[in-house]
């Protein structure tokens, strides 16, 4: 009953003092607790196999419960209680024999225990990871081109367009546009032309074997603000800012997780230290941005007069981010729809042809009447007639008829 006592105590201190113990510990050692604690209830379980192998009468297996109690013991924990009053009684009657040797549901029972702690654990490094490869998850906003006939707000692209053009485009760049992309989505042909203009495309070479520089045109893309990564990363600290063509299907959650890194910045909460040249937000993966806070009210003053807040200039440059990235959504969502307009009246058709067409024949039945067959010798006997009734008609049709009676064969 000692050894007993002893074994009670240890499973309670080693399941009941682990997680209060590392609970503040990285993600590494909530890994690590977890897997040992399954290891061991595991072990347990099969050196309780074996102890029963070893031999079926009880002082044999309290001497090896013994051994393995005192070899267990002193590498789990470092001192003795004082008092045994702290093990629960429940441990030591409910999971026990009457012998008073631990049972196989006792250790069957700490297994389990170890699995859910295991699981347990290994569902929290799951959201931790999670948490530190994307951030903060950030809420879902009712952008009102999601449904599934809705079209762009031509009028928050056209204020977008002129956020990324007078805040984002000294930084970032949109390789995969075109002003020609710009026409009758958020300009006009010739308003495109004039802004097209304003820059200075390198082209070349001419008749001459150089290089020159021109006026910007309809098929050129969107100027590039830096000239390679070096350059790039060389002004912003070490950090590549990167193109925004794609950036909403690039990124988990795109259109909520740019809004909301947008108009995120705060300050670190007490006991979180971001070094020098980074700047804290918590929907940025490990929450340190090299990007500064871009977004402040009146920084952009709207040609239509649109109040130009922070919240109303984070959602223009995510619509207009939006249609970058699928410049044909509304073209696939018209198509769609009358392809399903389309295939609807086709099926309407086919059922109504199919009823038409078909409900003659299916309604039709037709019965075979046969008298049975009485056989004289091996033969058959005249007078048997085989008829068959269309019941569709109404007609009845004789089809066979057999003359002289069959010969037996001896």
């Amino acid at each position: 009953m000692a050894h007993q006592r002893e074994l009670n105590w240890a499973f309670t201190l080693l399941l009941g003092h682990w997680h209060q113990k590392f609970s503040s510990v990285v993600l590494l050692q909530h890994h690590f607790i977890g897997s040992l604690s399954l290891s061991l209830s595991l072990s347990l379980s099969v050196s309780w196999q074996q102890i029963r192998r070893r031999s079926a009468s009880g002082r044999p297996r309290r001497l090896y419960l013994a051994n393995m109690a005192g070899r267990l013991i002193p590498k789990l924990i470092r001192g003795r209680p004082q008092s045994q009053s702290t093990v629960p009684p429940v441990l030591s009657t409910r999971f026990s024999n009457k012998d008073g040797s631990p049972g196989t549901e006792y250790l069957r029972t700490f297994a389990l225990l170890g699995a859910g702690v295991s699981g347990l654990l290994s569902f929290t490094t799951i959201a931790s990871a999670d948490e530190a490869e994307h951030g903060l998850p950030c809420p879902n906003y009712p952008w009102p081109h999601q449904g599934i006939l809705s079209s762009y707000d031509h009028g928050s692209i056209r204020r977008g367009h002129q956020v990324y053009q007078q805040v984002c485009a000294s930084c970032h760049s949109m390789g995969l546009i075109s002003y020609r992309d710009l026409v009758g989505v958020a300009y006009t042909e010739e308003e495109t032309k004039a802004m097209a203009a304003e820059i200075e495309v390198v082209d070349g070479p001419n008749d001459e074997g150089e290089m020159f520089t021109r006026p910007g045109k309809l098929s050129d893309r969107f100027p590039q603000p830096y000239s390679n990564e070096q350059a790039a990363r060389f002004a912003n600290g070490g950090a590549y800012p990167p193109d925004l063509s794609l950036i909403t299907k690039a990124r988990h959650n795109g259109q909520n997780y740019v809004f909301a890194l947008l108009t995120g910045y705060h300050d670190p909460p007490a006991g979180i230290s971001i070094r020098e040249g980074l700047h804290y937000n918590p929907y940025f993966p490990g929450g340190a941005i090299a990007m500064p806070k871009m977004l402040i009210d009146g920084a952009v003053e709207y040609e239509d007069g649109t109040p130009a807040t922070e919240a109303q200039m984070g959602k223009d440059v995510v619509s207009f981010l939006s249609w970058a990235a699928e410049p044909e959504m509304e073209e696939r969502k018209l198509m769609g729809f009358k392809w399903i307009l389309v295939l609807s009246l086709a099926l309407l058709q086919a059922g109504y042809y199919r009823r038409l067409k078909w409900s003659v024949l299916k309604s039709r039945s037709r019965q075979v009447w046969r008298r049975s067959l009485r056989c004289g010798g091996y033969g058959i006997p005249d007078g048997e007639r085989m008829r068959d009734f269309d019941m569709e008609a109404g007609s009845r049709q004789l089809h066979t008829e057999f003359g002289t009676p069959g010969k037996a064969v001896t």
